[in-house]
């Protein structure tokens, strides 16, 4: 039975089986549905929300794209450049010779001693107001005195021998007249005579040479003017016997001043008497002093292969605030022209992407911003005083804006004047 009922069971199990589809209609089986592939799913299939989200991706990445596109092309392009500017303008250009000098009286008269001594009085000192013929300090006239009274004491003898041997020659003249003596003998008194006008000549030169010297003891003035140096002391020794030593510096007239300038071999060229000029002093750093060039000296002066040239400039100073020996930095104005159309000495040196070298004079070219954009314009330059240039000719009117530098990139974004 047990086999029996195995066999049973195993029967039973191999009917409850399905059986293959082969055998098996699809129409039959209502329990599956058919399958179809989403490759080969109609679009009518697609929900309407699917449809809004594609066509929005879509739009999304084209938009992207242009945006892209846009962006390349514009960092591909290089970046307009800024252009700095400056008006033309109407003014005075003026070319000067700058140098620096030393303020003087126009005129300085050293006082000095003939003779050598002890300085035995001073009547005189710094900033004192003199007249033409004041004695300013005195010498010790002691020795010149003793020597005045030696020499005086000498004429007088050799005029007393003279009119002795001139009343002897008057009677040996008479004698030879008479025969009474020779003639040879009046002949040699006459010479005895001429002797002794000689010695009294040389006498009377050597009396006059002491009373010199003692009136060089008394150290006068000669002219009115003002004391600006003392160089001696009372008591002091002064020798005079290898050169005349200084013991007083007077000028004539501190109202009147000049400046002494230096100025290089290459600018005095242009330098001419009658130049007008002005400067300035380190005491009064805000006012500026007029005056005019009174001299050009021809004598150079070389100081390590550097040749300079003295030009005077003469100034006036009423009220006295020039000082002698005041350093001034002075410029020489050599050309002038006033009212005149100009532009800056950048404009004629730039060019469009750089610098074109520096300006000449003649035909330039000045690039103007005109709509915006640079537009060349020809022009003839003038006087040039390193600033401006002047104009003489081209399509340039006060208030161009005449380009001087341009700048590109992140330089542009800042603001220019």
């Amino acid at each position: 039975m047990s086999c029996c009922g195995s066999s049973g069971a195993g029967a039973a199990r191999l009917q409850s089986r399905p059986e293959p589809l082969s055998t098996r209609t699809m129409a039959e089986r209502t329990d599956i549905k058919p399958t179809v592939p989403r490759a080969i799913v109609p679009p009518v299939a697609i929900s309407g929300r699917w449809r809004s989200r594609a066509a929005w991706l879509i739009a999304a990445a084209a938009a992207a794209a242009v945006v892209a596109t846009l962006a390349w092309r514009h960092m591909s392009q290089p970046t307009p450049p800024h252009y700095v500017t400056a008006p033309a303008s109407r003014g005075a250009v003026t070319q000067t010779v700058t140098a620096t000098g030393t303020v003087n009286p126009e005129l300085t008269i050293i006082v000095g001693s003939y003779v050598s001594g002890v300085i035995q009085q001073l009547f005189c000192d710094y900033n004192t107001q003199v007249k033409a013929g004041q004695i300013c300090a005195k010498i010790d006239p002691g020795p010149y005195q003793a020597t005045l009274d030696q020499y005086n004491g000498q004429l007088l003898r050799d005029q007393a021998t003279l009119e002795k041997d001139r009343t002897d020659l008057a009677r040996y003249q008479m004698l030879a007249a008479q025969n009474s003596i020779a003639r040879q003998q009046a002949e040699d008194q006459a010479f005895v005579v001429h002797q002794d006008e000689g010695t009294v000549k040389l006498d009377q030169g050597l009396v006059e040479g002491a009373k010199l010297n003692l009136g060089y003891t008394d150290i006068i003035s000669p002219v009115d003017g003002t004391v600006v140096s003392r160089n001696v002391t009372q008591g002091q020794t002064v020798a005079a016997s290898f050169q005349t030593p200084t013991l007083f510096l007077i000028a004539t007239d501190l109202k009147r001043m000049e400046v002494d300038t230096n100025v290089s071999e290459s600018d005095v060229g242009g330098v001419k008497e009658g130049d007008k000029a002005t400067f300035t002093v380190d005491a009064y750093p805000n006012r500026v002093f007029q005056g005019a060039v009174t001299q050009v000296r021809q004598s150079p002066q070389t100081v390590q292969n550097v040749v300079t040239y003295d030009i005077v400039v003469g100034v006036a100073n009423p009220d006295l605030s020039l000082m002698p020996g005041m350093t001034a930095s002075t410029q020489i104005i050599i050309a002038q022209k006033n009212d005149v159309l100009r532009v800056p000495d950048q404009a004629l040196r730039y060019a469009p992407g750089g610098f074109a070298g520096a300006p000449a004079r003649g035909q330039q070219r000045v690039w103007v911003l005109r709509d915006g954009e640079p537009a060349a314009v020809a022009v003839t330059t003038g006087l040039d005083d390193g600033t401006f240039s002047e104009i003489v000719s081209g399509d340039i009117h006060p208030g161009d804006q005449v380009i001087t530098a341009e700048q590109a990139g992140a330089a542009a974004a800042a603001p220019h004047s």
